[in-house]
């Protein structure tokens, strides 16, 4: 099932995408909270802004080096444990929206990624019931300002600027995570190509791992590392996350406004 948060003139609403039918079911609420009633009202997608589909309320959990060859292009080795770091909530931009390039930094990066959603409160949760706590799954681009990330040694402002953290633009409950995989493109030249199966650290051992260092709460988001191929952002550019059953996400890159 493949959800959406979206814009239709004044309202933003949930609805469940009628891929036939080119439609989205509006839903009465929020369905990670209340369910999947819909209001009985449809909403042609040509006609609806997709929006980023959930505003994480409480964090964005990210992991690092989590395919062998992006350690290897990072001058590293994969680490035997899942490499967790935070963005804020703030970095969330949806589809569509920009990519605004820090005066700070002179090389911004990308970084596509698939991305878990939390549907429940989890804390310890074991690697065999982590699905019982995964909501969906989403596309995400984790922004990294490269050259910050070196010089500060730790990677909170590399990570946590303003528009870092793309999402969209749809959530999809159910994902082939052994067949999956993803590609991201500047521009239309393709820079990356991962299976999910490459991941040194699964989706499970991931939220595991991550549930035994902070409560996970509802619509926190889990990013499961790059593969890779990144590379460098520049204003004009075009950047397209691609994973296969969930489409692709797209984001234009723009310079910092002048203050």
């Amino acid at each position: 099932m493949k959800i959406a948060r979206f814009s239709h003139g004044e309202t933003i609403s949930f609805g469940i995408v009628d891929e036939e039918e080119h439609e989205l079911v509006v839903l009465k609420a929020d369905p990670m909270f209340a369910g999947y009633e819909p209001t009985g009202e449809r909403v042609a997608l040509a006609d609806a802004k997709l929006l980023a589909p959930v505003i994480p309320r409480s964090k964005v959990v990210a992991v690092g080096r989590n395919y062998r060859e992006h350690a290897e292009e990072m001058g590293g080795e994969a680490p035997a444990e899942p490499l967790l770091f935070l963005k804020p909530n703030t970095s969330v931009i949806g589809p569509g929206d920009a990519i605004v390039l820090p005066p700070e930094s002179a090389q911004v990066e990308f970084e596509g990624e698939l991305a878990v959603v939390i549907g429940r409160v989890a804390r310890r949760v074991s690697e065999a019931d982590a699905e019982s706590v995964i909501f969906g799954y989403t596309i995400a681009n984790d922004v990294t300002a490269r050259d910050l990330q070196r010089r500060d040694g730790q990677w909170t402002r590399a990570k946590g600027f303003d528009t870092f953290c793309p999402l969209g633009p749809l959530i999809e409950t159910d994902v082939d995570l052994a067949n999956g995989e993803i590609t991201t493109s500047v521009n239309g030249t393709r820079h990356q190509h991962g299976r999910f199966a490459d991941m040194v650290h699964s989706v499970a051992k991931i939220v595991s791992y991550a549930s035994d260092v902070f409560t996970l709460l509802p619509g926190d988001v889990i990013l499961t590392g790059t593969p890779a191929g990144v590379g460098t952002i520049v204003d004009g550019d075009s950047v397209e996350v691609a994973v296969s059953g969930l489409g692709s996400l797209v984001n234009p890159v723009r310079e910092a406004p002048a203050r």
